[in-house]
């Protein structure tokens, strides 16, 4: 686990205040006995998770695609080629979508802003050092051109929920 105190306790307040502020028919389906707590989350959502993301054209049109996601310090991180249509859509509209769904058992949703960690020319982000050894640890130190071939986002949420129908089952097989 990567996350601070502060991390979890961040996490946790947009998990109860989300949820707080969510319809009545979503709050039947995730209630206290599914859904997970942040320290829980955070040790479900190790390594890299799939994550269906959703941007939107300049026409106002959306689009989905997969990325690689990697919940790190409460957020997700992601990245993409620099010349991918989701790079001009994310540069120019950096409101997203994010969905990690594990079959019946796990559902996360989550929609916020996306900041880019390592622009090809400006300044980057303070947290890039730290993320860049995490995917390098990950990835491998030769699996991108570190410096040309990706650009990688964090999703700052503005709203997060989690479904898990079977939170003992989740959380015992993310201690195995």
């Amino acid at each position: 686990m990567r996350e601070t105190p502060e991390d979890l306790k961040e996490l946790q307040a947009l998990l109860d205040a989300s949820l707080s502020r969510s319809t009545p028919h979503l709050r039947s389906i995730v209630t206290t006995e599914r859904t997970l707590t942040a320290e829980q989350l955070t040790q479900v959502l190790t390594g890299m998770c799939t994550l269906a993301l959703s941007t939107v054209t300049a026409k106002g049109e959306p689009r989905i695609s997969g990325v690689d996601g990697h919940f790190l310090h409460g957020k997700w991180h992601f990245g993409t080629a620099p010349g991918a249509a989701k790079a001009r859509h994310l540069a120019a509209r950096p409101a997203v979508s994010a969905a990690h769904m594990r079959g019946e058992d796990l559902g996360v949703f989550t929609h916020g802003t996306v900041e880019i960690l390592n622009p090809r020319h400006g300044e980057r982000d303070a947290g890039w050092p730290d993320l860049l050894a995490y995917l390098k640890s990950f990835y491998g130190d030769d699996f991108f051109d570190w410096d040309n071939d990706v650009v990688y986002y964090r999703l700052r949420p503005h709203w997060m929920t989690v479904y898990a129908p079977d939170v003992d089952k989740l959380t015992a097989a993310s201690r195995s």
